[in-house]
């Protein structure tokens, strides 16, 4: 039984047959009455050549058209022990998921379409893995589906006794329990996350490109929105009491990552089922149905006769044809394409001093979804040159949580170029944005510990902090490229310490921040150490 990918298409096959045939016999026409107006031996001779040039351009539209369609025949075979499928469920349980972006909430979402995914593949034997801060198996490969289906109700973030989003470890994990499954059934770790993950990129990278060479199929589900919100906690009987805070007590915003999303399915020759489906049970449904039953893809064949007619048609004309395939073959071999790449008009107006123009054009890059980190950098770095302290606050925000280390740095060093200047005109609440600035330097002196500027600058909200003055820090500038090029170095601020003295204040401030976290580790006794001190 044949099947097609796209069987709309295959109504094109036979339109695309008609226009072609009849465009042939158009020119055919055409270019008898030409030969006409000559001579009648001339007309006899243009009758008796390419008669059969319009059947065969229309045979092969239409086989062209039936490739387009993704013709799949035959059937592999596969003999297993008990069942076609293994399949583990993979849970993001980290307190983001609790955000509202989605009704009810992105960890109800996944928990209700997990239970009709459970419920749609009865009989298969199915796995399920909650993670947050780390991962752990809450049911191995089991084809008991109500049991199943009463751990899923249960999840919740106070499950995980570790904070964060480990989606390296949840991925490692689920290969290793398919790994103890049957050899011969097909292998698919389902992944229901928002994309925030708080370990390295490279490490989930890595976990995705085992699975790939271990015959693991992976599928994430995206769940949540693009837009930063808030995390709501709530009462088991679901009253409000309070927002998510970090340790400074301001409120975490969360967004769905798709970047990361995108990159974890490549790297893993997976697929991505989109957070804006409204069936994301039934897209995962219909692609673990394709992988029971592998149909190879036969588009080859049509299109192997299209050629042939085509080549054919092109050796039985006389050297007018083969004149001009050479002349297009040689033409395409001398002059390479070359892309054209456009211009943003955020750096162009950056570059001539409008900053307003330029945060304007940021802002709608931002708002469109493009540029990705950078553009939230560029769009922060403006607003701070227009002295819009509200929108900078949010959009380098948005930026020190990438995944790139060197946008993340530059956007922690203006957050705290943001904070100094607010400390400067604030006076009522200067001693925290002091400490915002001290925290941002800190942070971002983590991920480049040899930035002079920014050792600079954290001596300077230091002392400022005691009643010692110093040097103002000095404007930013935007990263350029619109999204793909590398922000600019910040500048330094300087002050009027020596080196000596300089010295003495970081080692100071490595003793600090070595007992913050010796604290913490004593505060999280029992559990494992994780990466970072994020908790959502």
């Amino acid at each position: 039984m044949i099947q097609f990918d796209s069987p709309l298409l295959i109504a094109l096959a036979p339109v695309m047959a008609v226009v072609f045939t009849g465009l042939a016999l158009w020119a055919r026409i055409q270019r008898v009455r030409r030969a006409r107006r000559w001579s009648g031996d001339l007309e006899r001779a243009a009758r008796r050549v390419g008669r059969l040039t319009p059947l065969a351009l229309g045979l092969a539209a239409f086989a062209a058209g039936l490739a387009l369609a993704g013709p799949r025949w035959g059937r592999r075979t596969v003999r297993t022990e008990s069942k076609a499928l293994d399949l583990v469920l993979a849970i993001d349980i980290s307190r983001s998921m609790l955000a509202e972006d989605v009704t009810p909430s992105r960890l109800g979402r996944a928990r209700r379409e997990a239970g009709r995914l459970v419920h749609d593949l009865e009989g298969d034997r199915l796995g399920l893995i909650a993670f947050a801060g780390q991962s752990f198996i809450l049911s191995p490969l089991t084809i008991d589906g109500g049991a199943l289906q009463l751990l899923i109700d249960g999840l919740d973030p106070d499950m995980a006794t570790a904070g964060g989003t480990e989606l390296g470890a949840a991925l490692r994990q689920g290969r290793d329990l398919l790994q103890g499954g049957s050899e011969v059934a097909d292998r698919v770790l389902v992944v229901f996350t928002d994309g925030e993950t708080h370990d390295t990129l490279s490490d989930v990278m890595s976990a995705a490109e085992r699975l790939r060479r271990d015959g693991v199929r992976l599928i994430l589900v995206g769940e949540g929105g693009v837009l930063p919100t808030t995390i709501p906690l709530r009462t088991p009987e679901g009253e409000f009491l309070e927002y998510q805070r970090t340790e400074d007590g301001k409120p975490v915003v969360t967004s769905r990552r798709d970047d990361v999303l995108t990159r974890v399915a490549d790297a893993a020759h997976g697929a991505l089922v989109p957070a804006a489906l409204g069936d994301q049970a039934g897209a995962v449904r219909e692609l673990v149905r394709a992988f029971k039953i592998d149909r190879p893809l036969q588009a080859w064949v049509p299109a192997l006769v299209g050629v042939v007619l085509l080549l054919a048609q092109t050796l039985t004309r006389r050297s007018a044809a083969l004149a001009a395939l050479a002349l297009g073959l040689a033409t395409g071999t001398a002059q390479p394409a070359r892309a054209q790449w456009g211009r943003n008009p955020g750096d162009e107006a950056w570059r001539q001093g409008a900053f307003r123009a330029a945060a304007q054009r940021y802002l709608e890059q931002v708002r469109r979804g493009e540029g990705g980190d950078t553009a939230w950098f560029n769009l922060g770095t403006a607003a701070l040159a227009l002295g819009d302290t509200a929108l900078g606050g949010e959009a380098l925000g948005r930026a020190a949580r990438s995944l790139h280390p060197d946008i993340r740095f530059r956007a922690l060093y203006n957050g705290g170029l943001l904070a100094l200047r607010l400390a400067a005109r604030d006076s009522a609440a200067r001693e925290q944005h002091l400490a915002a600035a001290r925290e941002r330097y800190r942070e971002a002196l983590l991920l480049t510990p040899g930035d002079a500027a920014a050792k600079w600058n954290l001596e300077l909200a230091i002392r400022r902090s005691s009643g010692g003055g110093g040097g103002g820090p000095e404007a930013p500038q935007p990263s350029g490229g619109g999204g793909g090029g590398e922000p600019e170095s910040p500048p330094a601020a300087r002050s009027g310490l020596t080196r000596a003295q300089a010295e003495q204040v970081l080692s100071s401030i490595a003793d600090e921040e070595r007992q913050v976290r010796e604290a913490l580790a004593r505060r999280r006794a029992g559990s494992r150490e994780t990466r970072g001190l994020k908790n959502w």
